[in-house]
């Protein structure tokens, strides 16, 4: 193209820029205004499509407030009854109008943290077995399926398999440690819950262990480190975050489980004296006695634990975020 076919291409492009016809079009043009009108329409497309985004953010922030709002609305005749010694009270007897919600709470936290202790160990093994030593093949797809399946299952269905199989696994172990043999109770739960939330950290432990970077695994390897060692100093350091962001997600779906743990946890409003013994968490009480209170300030001391519940899994939450940003950092 010539100099002067150039300068018409220029004075076309300026005079559509500023309004004004120009007979002059030529091919060239005629390409950079359809390039420039593209151009127009992906930029539109991407700012609709992020203020759909920051919308659906901002939904679901106004969506747990108003859930928080709403347990302290309805708490509030419990906390004006009750008060502050609400939560260390260790007496729950609706019949006398007396609540506290102590044995709710220690129980929740045994089941949970017990679960989550018995949990680890099974869960980082799946993560390195199917993330490092077997990332492909129809073995690992087969173990892979299997533990996402396990996930999938109602929790109903492990509460029956706890009934039926654990608990007089459990007695057994009792009889012979010289406890009264119940069966139900603090350690049946927990290890039912074990079971179910092995497949969270696992699969996202899996996940982060394959996207380690291959030179590292591999300039440790031309050191002369073996596969123990590979995995001890890179693959655990590199993943460190990530391994510690499921074991806080199972544990968040262990605090809320219902259903399956009021099947085996024996649901008796006393302390536990020791992990055999039966006892009851905050949400199998709510489950439980939800639709059999009564009275106003017994369902208003229902609807707290709840409360109390919400506000335990945030704090665990945010100290597990604070712990994985230190983890990120180092």
């Amino acid at each position: 193209m010539d100099t002067s076919s150039m300068d018409k291409d220029l004075i076309t492009l300026s005079n559509a820029s500023l309004g004004v016809i120009s007979p002059v079009k030529t091919a060239d043009s005629l390409k950079i205004r359809q390039r420039l009108r593209r151009s127009y329409r992906q930029i539109k497309t991407e700012n609709v499509f992020r203020r759909v985004l920051v919308l659906m953010g901002w939904v679901m922030v106004v969506l747990v407030l108003g859930i928080l709002f709403t347990l302290v609305l309805e708490s509030v005749p419990s906390i004006r009854a009750l008060g502050a010694g609400y939560l260390w009270g260790k007496t729950w007897d609706p019949v006398q109008d007396v609540y506290g919600a102590y044995p709710f709470l220690l129980g929740t936290l045994l089941t949970s943290f017990l679960a989550l202790i018995i949990s680890i160990p099974f869960s980082i093994a799946v993560a390195i077995f199917l993330g490092e030593y077997y990332p492909e093949g129809w073995l690992p797809n087969l173990l892979k399926n299997t533990v996402e399946l396990i996930a999938a299952v109602p929790s109903v269905i492990y509460g029956f398999w706890g009934l039926a199989v654990l608990v007089p696994i459990v007695r057994g172990w009792e009889t012979k440690l010289g406890v009264q043999p119940v069966g139900v109770g603090i350690l049946s739960s927990s290890l039912i819950l074990a079971v179910m939330i092995i497949p969270y950290a696992a699969s996202l432990g899996r996940s982060m262990i394959q996207m380690v970077p291959s030179p590292l695994k591999e300039a440790a390897y031309s050191l002369g480190a073996t596969r123990w060692e590979v995995i001890r100093s890179v693959i655990i350091p590199y993943t460190k975050s990530g391994l510690f962001a499921g074991i806080l997600l199972s544990l968040g779906r262990a605090l809320g489980e219902t259903m399956a743990v009021t099947m085996v946890i024996g649901n008796t409003s006393i302390i536990p004296k020791n992990i055999f013994s039966p006892g009851n968490t905050m949400a199998s009480v709510i489950a439980n006695e939800f639709t059999e209170a009564d009275k106003p300030v017994y369902l208003s001391a229902l609807i707290e634990l709840g409360l109390v519940l919400f506000l335990v899994t945030v704090v665990i939450n945010m100290i597990g975020k604070r712990v994985i940003s230190r983890f990120t950092n180092e």
